[in-house]
């Protein structure tokens, strides 16, 4: 009986050898993600300002402990993505100088895991927007942060975050979707006061 399961077994491992010449690696493969397609609505809740944000996403004032009445959150439920705003009534030069330096320097915590963190210039003087977009590459927590003033009465500063470990290579695709309403909504900003 031994006998025949050996032969068996031996014939199986012999019949399912090929040509080893006849192998060739197989591309690596990736989810298929279904982007909505771009739609937008006004986001006029806010008495200082207002833009347009994707009708895909969910916007709602921010709950957390350390939380400003003018603060909200951006959320793209599909991609488990979040942009937090925060927007500040400024006062004096000081007090926006001491924004933006905090600013940069919540985006530079990234350095540690970043590979590199490219600042863009922002200036749309019809609407009285001026500001830096930082785009950060690499496995870091943030891949997109900005800051928007019109260096008089008004700060808005925004952080997109993904609820998941960062792959950059993964993840990729999806901050490209977002940089481009992250773009309309920079574009369309205007202030009220």
């Amino acid at each position: 009986m031994k006998y025949c399961f050996f032969i068996l077994f031996l014939a199986l491992a012999i019949s399912s050898c090929s040509n080893p010449s006849d192998y060739s690696p197989k591309p690596r493969g990736y989810f298929k993600i279904d982007f909505p397609k771009k739609s937008y609505k006004s986001f006029n809740e806010n008495p200082h300002y207002s833009f347009d944000y994707p009708s895909y996403a969910k916007m709602y004032a921010d709950s957390t402990e350390t939380n400003q009445p003018d603060w909200y959150n951006l959320t793209y439920p599909q991609f488990k993505a979040r942009l937090h705003i925060s927007y500040y009534q400024i006062n004096s030069k000081e007090e926006l100088n001491k924004l933006v330096e905090d600013s940069r320097k919540l985006a530079f915590k990234h350095t540690v895991k970043a590979t590199g963190i490219d600042e863009g210039t922002i200036k749309i003087p019809k609407n009285n927007v001026y500001g830096i977009f930082y785009t950060i590459e690499g496995n870091t927590a943030s891949s997109s942060q900005f800051l928007l003033t019109d260096s008089t009465k008004n700060f808005l500063r925004g952080a997109l975050y993904f609820n998941e470990k960062p792959q950059e290579d993964s993840i990729q695709p999806i901050v490209n979707f977002i940089k481009a309403d992250i773009d309309r909504m920079i574009k369309t900003l205007k202030w009220h006061n």
